[in-house]
């Protein structure tokens, strides 16, 4: 019986594919003429200039409602057209001018897929959403009549219709591409409009949670698109992280075990692909800014909370973390998570007037109170656990919370229980795999922090590094911003908690300033110490808005429309032409092109027997596992480098007689060390451009019949 199945399934398929291809030349040549051919182009790709007069003329007549109107049917333009394009690569169906002959052809033939139709999805989305609203949604429209409206909804519709059938006219798409596009831009249409309808009812009883949902939920469905139609490939860091995904272990050389169990589960769900590589990045950061607009909200109200998580998002420092997935993505997550657990665990019980008093409220508690109390020193244990396994400097948490109970009369009662002591002897059972790890391989993690510490050189001053720390963060929370959030955490109010807030800021962002004075400190280094002064920011800045003169008023908005701005050039660095030594995302391009070139020569290595890719740098070999077809093991040759996580694995030392394809940034010559190892090489050099630029030279070199490499020993860590 599945067999009859199958033989009807496929027989309907090959039907409705021969019905699909039929109707495409009936379109496209027997319902041809000379006007189709003049007027479908202009259709297909001047579209907007038919409806753009009506728009224009609808926004003058019916003022807010219109502007809501259009503002939501563009919306959906846009929602439709990216859900479009991510169906389109899924599906990966050619267009039929490319495979189809005697098309009548009228436009360019595009190499992208066909199925859906953008063109189709992007018109029908903006004029289904516009009929909805116009007719059934907001039916007062200021000076404009419902009737004119209609006819408008009309109207765009019809011209949504020519546009789906130019397509077929043009010879670009088959009829079932067009209606595909079709359905996927009326479900956009539908989502955008319930989703509206959904938050004007909510905004009447909860405007800040519906402002932020509305805004997290927007933000997130921008970033799944970014993510996979962006120009950014994965970063280094990403590619090599992704590696340790790949061999599960208790912790790694330079980083705890947490960052490679969340890639593992992203790749789990989405494959190794980018999107399953940063699709938890889209999530944590989402999550960061909740807890941060719950732990503000309990501490100056709804309105400190809600501008304070829009904030977050709005920050170069922290927006880049709702798309790259490095460590800092979930520790700032669990940083959060644990300010608001200690927040909400140091409040179970109440405040008392002297150290006595304070000590007796403990002492003294409710059973009930008790058992939450516990549970809350559990849960931050927990944090602060996983926060270590993510990222070391996950230890400020503990000590900045100590600095703060031992400044507050109920602090100094605290620590004269078991509480603090249980959570902090929780974090550290979580965190014990590192320890373990480490000590299996002599420690290899200390070395390796204490040479990025800088603990080796000693004391000096370095001017250069302090003025590179200030400036970067300048420029990773712009200047207007910087100056202000450090403002508001000596003027907010709050006593109690203004010291909360001062104590998990100040000795983070002091000692990294000081760090700085004697060797390099990164720009992201003290990101968790600005966390609480967004909080300070918005109680002192935005709850008083309306109390506030003019000038400050300018000042705030020029401060957040500056961060706002940096944040979105930076997602699309090409709008600045920058010469490519001075853009910083020149090191997330290129990779994805470098991968097809190695894999072709990789494929044709392989068909004469074994091989294997390796290269003198951790990051190159990181980048070619991932975008090298198929994802091969790769390798990174010791040449007198530091040491990094491949030196932890096993190396190719035992692939005596393989062919060998190393890999190097070009204009340098072959090493003895290589060509000692193998009986010939031969250089190809490979050449990544970006947007016509050249972006990085390699030399790639294909080795015969490997035998065996001499490596120096670690020098570094």
């Amino acid at each position: 019986m599945n067999g009859i199945h199958a033989v009807i399934l496929y027989s309907m398929s090959d039907w409705l594919t021969q019905l699909d291809v039929n109707l495409f030349f009936v379109i496209n040549r027997e319902l041809q003429n000379r006007f189709f051919d003049l007027i479908m182009p202009v259709i297909t790709n001047r579209s907007y200039l038919i409806i753009l007069p009506f728009v224009v003329f609808f926004l003058i007549k019916g003022r807010k409602q219109a502007l809501i109107i259009v503002a939501l049917s563009v919306l959906a333009f846009i929602l439709a057209d990216g859900a479009g394009n991510t169906l389109k690569h899924l599906i990966g169906r050619e267009r039929p001018c490319n495979i189809l002959e005697n098309v009548h052809l009228l436009a360019g033939c595009s190499k992208s897929p066909s199925m859906p139709s953008n063109h189709a999805s992007n018109s029908v989305a903006f004029a289904v959403s516009f009929l909805l609203l116009a007719g059934l949604r907001l039916k007062s429209l200021e000076g404009i009549s419902k009737r004119l409206s209609s006819l408008l909804a009309a109207f765009f519709l019809f011209v949504a219709a020519l546009v789906c059938y130019s397509r077929v006219s043009l010879g670009v798409h088959y009829p079932s591409d067009v209606l595909a596009g079709a359905i996927v831009g009326s479900f956009s249409a539908l989502s955008v409009v319930a989703l509206y309808i959904w938050a004007e009812r909510r905004y009447e009883d909860q405007p800040q949670t519906t402002v932020l949902f509305v805004f997290l939920l927007g933000l997130s469905i921008f970033r799944i698109y970014y993510i996979l139609h962006g120009p950014l490939d994965l970063s280094p860091d990403e590619a090599h992280y992704w590696e340790w995904s790949r061999r599960p272990d208790l912790s790694y050389y330079s980083k705890g075990p947490m960052i490679a169990y969340l890639i593992g589960l992203g790749t789990f769900f989405f494959g190794d692909t980018v999107l399953g590589v940063r699709f938890l990045a889209v999530i944590f950061s989402a999550l960061t800014s909740i807890l941060l607009y719950r732990l503000g909200r309990e501490m100056y109200g709804d309105a400190a909370g809600t501008a304070s998580a829009i904030l977050f998002q709005l920050i170069p420092l922290y927006s880049a973390f709702g798309l790259l997935f490095t460590i800092d993505s979930p520790f700032l997550f669990f940083w959060t998570l644990s300010l608001y657990l200690f927040w909400k665990t140091i409040h179970l019980l109440p405040g008392a007037g002297t150290e006595g008093e304070a000590q007796r409220e403990i002492d003294n508690a409710s059973p009930g109170m008790e058992r939450g109390s516990i549970l809350s020193w559990i849960l931050l244990g927990v944090s602060m656990g996983l926060g270590l396994l993510t990222k070391y400097t996950m230890a400020f948490f503990p000590l900045c919370a100590f600095l703060y109970l031992i400044a507050s009369k109920k602090g100094r009662a605290l620590l004269g229980t078991i509480r603090p002591y249980l959570a902090l002897l929780i974090g550290l059972v979580i965190f014990s795999p590192v320890i373990v790890w480490n000590a299996q391989h002599q420690w290899v993690t200390i070395r390796h922090t204490a040479g990025q510490a800088h603990i080796h050189d000693g004391l000096q001053f370095s001017a250069a590094s302090f003025f590179d720390f200030v400036g970067s963060q300048l420029g990773v929370v712009t200047p207007i911003l910087l100056v202000l959030v450090v403002i508001s955490l000596w003027k907010v109010a709050g006593g109690e908690k203004k010291r909360f807030l001062l104590w998990f800021s100040v000795p983070v962002l002091l000692f990294f300033t000081l760090k700085s004075i004697q060797g390099k400190v990164q720009a992201n280094w003290a990101m968790t110490g600005y966390i609480t002064c967004l909080i300070a920011f918005s109680a002192v800045f935005i709850v008083p808005w309306k109390e506030k003169r003019f000038s400050v008023k300018a000042l705030v908005i020029a401060a957040t429309s500056l961060s706002l701005t940096v944040t979105a050039v930076a997602h699309y660095p090409a709008m600045l032409h920058l010469p490519l030594k001075l853009d910083p995302s020149a090191r997330l391009r290129g990779w994805k092109d470098l991968g097809r070139d190695v894999s072709q020569i990789y494929t044709d290595a392989l068909k004469k027997g074994g091989a294997f890719i390796f290269t003198d740098s951790y990051q190159d070999s990181s980048e070619l596992a991932f975008y090298v077809k198929g994802h091969p093991v790769t390798y990174c040759m010791n040449s007198g480098r530091r040491m990094n996580q491949y030196d932890l694995w096993p190396g190719f030392d035992r692939l005596i007689h393989y062919q060998g394809i190393f890999v190097t940034i070009g204009g340098a010559a072959l090493t003895p060390q290589v060509k000692d190892a193998f009986l010939d090489c031969e250089e190809r050099p490979v050449k990544v451009f970006d947007r016509g630029r050249l972006l990085r030279e390699y030399s790639v070199f294909v080795c015969s019949n490997f035998q065996g490499m001499k490596e120096p020993a670690i020098g570094s860590y």
